[in-house]
């Protein structure tokens, strides 16, 4: 009910109470409530008596056909499945890849009621003002030999998202994509199989493409959004079937020859390449030092007064100097 009153409120026009109700064939009261549940997914829409409902602006929605028109004849790469609302696309997606589902398997959503990020953190996203999906990859590695997998498709973004429009994308250790030091996408990897190999990974993407004042009040962080790093917020499946296309080349690449072709890519884009920054270990110890970069097997670099020390990312946060205060690392915060 609540998709399709989204669904027919998408084109930025009025549409009455009554009009939706008989488009939908329910009761003015259940459009009522699908109103109201819009606006609890942090969605504004306008009320205005005698005209009915309108979203500020037209929505793009998801579509598998759109998405699919885009890819051209790297479709036949992927499984696409668009969902209106999940928990979370990487839950559905392990659950999948568990029961055998190929590489290349997708599941985006409009709405996940319980997206998250590292550290177990919430992802907050308003309906139709993100890109919130899941791809599955298959390696024939085990975990041990895949150390970099969130940096390599850090890149992917990186390369995809300039392409789209935004200019001055950077990379932060080791699974955030930032714009002008805000928070613009985040990454969280998760794997699958056993020791020596395979391994299924699934590696849940969080792109902010509009965000609304409802969403930034929620966020508690510094969040940036396409809309304001192109100057114009780009259609979402166009968006998604660049970022897949470029996924799927690094991703290849990375299953033969690892992180270690991808370093100096890495390294252009690293937002604290240079500066003072602190690493914030299991149990609250801080590590203070010049962010040096990463290793060939994607491990940060950090130069201290003890010498030149290699983190893994594990449990750590890391911040820049500036940021003296010890992150709260189970907080419900957008990651």
């Amino acid at each position: 009910m609540t998709a399709g009153v989204l669904r027919l409120l998408a084109d930025g026009e009025f549409h009455s109470g009554e009009a939706l109700a008989r488009a939908l064939d329910v009761s003015r009261a259940s459009v009522w409530n699908a109103v109201r549940e819009l606006e609890a997914m942090q969605l504004d829409v306008y009320k205005v008596h005698g005209r009915g409902y309108r979203l500020p602006q037209p929505l793009s929605m998801l579509d598998r056909a759109e998405v699919e028109r885009h890819l051209g004849a790297e479709a036949e790469r992927f499984a696409l499945d668009i969902r209106a609302g999940v928990d979370s696309t990487s839950t559905l997606l392990l659950e999948r890849a568990a029961a055998g589902a190929p590489a290349g398997a997708v599941v985006a959503a409009e709405w996940q009621a319980a997206g998250r990020g590292r550290f177990g953190r919430a992802w907050h996203a308003g309906v139709g003002g993100a890109l919130a999906f899941s791809l599955l990859w298959r390696f024939a590695q085990g975990a041990g030999a895949l150390s970099g997998l969130s940096l390599a498709v850090g890149v992917a973004l990186a390369r995809a998202l300039e392409a789209a429009g935004a200019r001055g994308v950077a990379l932060k250790w080791p699974n955030d994509v930032l714009w002008r030091d805000a928070k613009l996408a985040g990454i969280l990897t998760e794997l699958q199989g056993d020791a020596l190999g395979p391994t299924a990974a699934v590696i849940g993407i969080g792109l902010n493409v509009r965000l609304s004042e409802a969403t930034r009040g929620r966020i508690g962080q510094a969040a940036a959004d396409m809309e304001t790093a192109c100057g114009v917020a780009p259609d979402r499946n166009q968006l998604l079937a660049r970022l897949l296309v470029e996924l799927h080349g690094v991703l290849e690449a990375f299953a033969v020859r690892g992180f270690a072709p991808l370093r100096a890519e890495w390294q252009r884009y690293h937002a604290h390449q240079g500066r003072q920054v602190t690493l914030w270990l299991p149990g609250g110890a801080a590590e203070r030092g010049r962010a040096r970069g990463v290793a060939e097997d994607g491990a940060f670099v950090l130069e201290t007064r003890a010498g030149t020390k290699r983190y893994h990312s594990g449990e750590i946060s890391l911040r820049p100097a500036s940021t003296a205060i010890e992150p709260q690392i189970n907080a419900d915060k957008h990651r």
